[in-house]
């Protein structure tokens, strides 16, 4: 390659970062403009916008292509993905997630394994009948593969976790489970030899899954774990905030690429060392390292997931795709019928038989998964966004480049899908939710449900505490309903037995709230030696 040649891929690339960066900005003030719109969303917004980008560079290219460079999963699963799964995990509201994890772990691994079961029998039996003629069992099973992915970034912006922290824990729990569950299952169609599927074969993948499953979530605690300690002893913040925080990313970042040096779900291990993090490691920095660093996730997040969805915008309309579909057009469009119908059934059938299963282990009726909050949860999870497009992309295209009719096919439908469950989903799920779930009747939910879990912990405070309103009560009046309480709530939970496990184990070797002193900024710690002297005298 000469330098010419180099110097000219320089600047195409120069080019398309500061177009991204246009855009980027564009999104931004846009979606600023319309955040009080009852129906557009940030991720539409973005979709939108890339669209039409698409048709103007199609235009001025004379119908060349239509987007700055070609797309690489790489690109998504190394760079863009990270920010947006480690800030979920960090920004969390932890009690809600474990409060509903068995209900999260139904739907986002026993659902997605029944939505894949769907997908790959529906799509065997019914794309045949289309005359595609290229594929084979495995690429029916990566199929399942990709859609059953319910993409985290798409269903992080429908559902907001303050207005409806429940379905948001559920919803978004389920994401994270359900993505790393996909990717599993799509990297052991491709690993595993699948042409005979024998009860071997089949326990084979299920053992597979439970250890990516504890191996990558074990990754992540210890490497949250570890970055607590050490910014713990050795106290980075006294000299500068920019290497605790520096740490902090960087570790994060850390946790991620060796889960995915050793095959494991990488997905999985940044989200829990985000969780880690937040408990610990947050609490042991300054009190700037903590503003930056809260504000800096969520920035990074919400970058990266701008990015996706423009992109995705502007690969709905590549040029080289869509010559091959032009020649079949009714395939096309049958194709991606049926995978959209598949995509709803299989999403039923696993939402409303789990909740159902959930519900038989709640004992309390107001802690049951109602048939509206149900059908919020079903709704929401229909998104498919860039983890099936970066699975298909990987699958059927070579460099992100399709040579075959059939590949170019599938690629376009899985386009398709990902536009219309974004577009069409995405719009509706705001009033959805509203028409299901009006704000005031969550907000009484969540604070009356939020009341009876705190009640066990504040229960003997309660009993002691002087109330002049009770004065004028009798003895008995006063204990009747303390004695109500104490025999209709229990008074130990598996959430009192952590925090004593925590306080007594956890927080005094890694840190977190309470078991650390305040840590003051350089800045502030200059000034407090300066007055040092002054306070000295004033005491003598």
């Amino acid at each position: 390659m000469d330098w010419a040649t180099l110097f000219m891929k320089m600047d195409a690339s120069v080019d398309s970062i500061t177009l991204f960066v246009v855009l980027l900005c564009f999104c931004i003030v846009i979606g600023h403009l319309l955040e009080k719109s009852r129906w557009m969303t940030e991720s539409v917004t973005a979709l939108f916008i890339g669209l039409c980008t698409g048709i103007f560079i199609l235009v001025t290219t004379k119908g060349k292509t239509s987007h700055p460079f070609v797309f690489d999963e790489h690109l998504f699963f190394i760079y863009l993905l990270p920010p947006i799964i480690f800030n979920a995990g960090f920004q969390v509201k932890k009690k809600q997630f474990f409060q509903n994890f068995i209900t999260i772990s139904l739907l986002g691994a026993v659902g997605s394994l029944i939505s894949f079961v769907i997908i790959w029998l529906g799509s065997t039996f019914l794309l045949k009948n289309l005359d595609i003629g290229f594929l084979e069992i495995k690429d029916y099973l990566a199929l399942g593969a990709i859609f059953s992915a319910t993409d985290t970034v798409c269903t992080l912006q429908v559902l907001n976790q303050d207005e409806t922290p429940l379905l948001y824990s559920l919803v978004f729990g389920e994401g994270v489970v359900n993505d790393a569950t996909s990717v599993v299952l799509f990297n052991a169609i491709q690993r595993f030899d699948l042409s005979h599927i024998t009860s071997t074969v089949a326990m084979e993948l299920f053992v597979n899954f439970f250890y990516l499953f504890l191996t990558s979530t074990v990754l992540g605690i210890v490497v949250g774990l570890l970055t607590a300690y050490i910014i713990k002893k050795l106290y980075l913040g006294g000299h500068s905030t920019d290497r605790e925080v520096a740490l902090m990313i960087l570790m994060a970042y850390l946790s991620y690429m060796v889960a995915e040096l050793f095959d494991l779900s990488s997905i999985l291990t940044v989200f829990f060392c985000g969780i880690v993090m937040s408990h610990y490691t947050w609490h042991n920095v300054t009190e700037k390292s903590r503003i930056t660093t809260k504000h800096g996730f969520a920035t990074l997040s919400f970058i990266s997931e701008i990015f996706i969805f423009l992109y995705v915008g502007m690969d709905a309309l590549d040029i080289e795709k869509w010559k091959f579909v032009s020649k079949s057009p009714g395939k096309s469009i049958g194709v991606s019928s049926i995978l959209l119908l598949l995509v709803l059934v299989g999403r039923a059938a696993s939402v409303f038989p789990l909740c159902f299963l959930s519900n038989l282990t709640r004992k309390s009726q107001s802690d049951k998964i109602g048939f509206k909050q149900q059908i919020t949860v079903w709704w929401a999870g229909l998104m498919r966004g860039a983890v099936s497009v970066a699975l298909a992309y990987n699958w059927f295209t070579m460099s992100g480049h399709t040579q075959q009719a059939g590949n170019a096919i599938m690629i376009t439908s899985t386009i398709t899908v990902v536009l219309f469950t974004n577009v069409v989903c995405g719009l509706l799920t705001k009033p959805l939710v509203r028409f299901l779930l009006p704000q005031h009747k969550q907000s009484s939910n969540i604070m009356s449900s939020e009341l009876s879990s705190e009640m066990s912990l504040v229960l003997p405070v309660l009993t002691n505490r002087e109330d002049p309103k009770q004065d004028s009560m009798s003895e008995s009046d006063r204990l009747t309903p303390n004695l109500r309480m104490l025999l209709t709530r229990p008074t130990r939970s598996v959430h009192y037995y952590w925090r004593m496990f925590d306080d007594s184990f956890m927080r005094p070797v890694f840190g977190g709230r309470g078991f650390v002193p305040h840590i003051p900024s350089p800045n502030q710690n200059s000034l407090h030696e300066r007055l040092l002297p002054e306070q000295h005298t004033i005491v003598e």
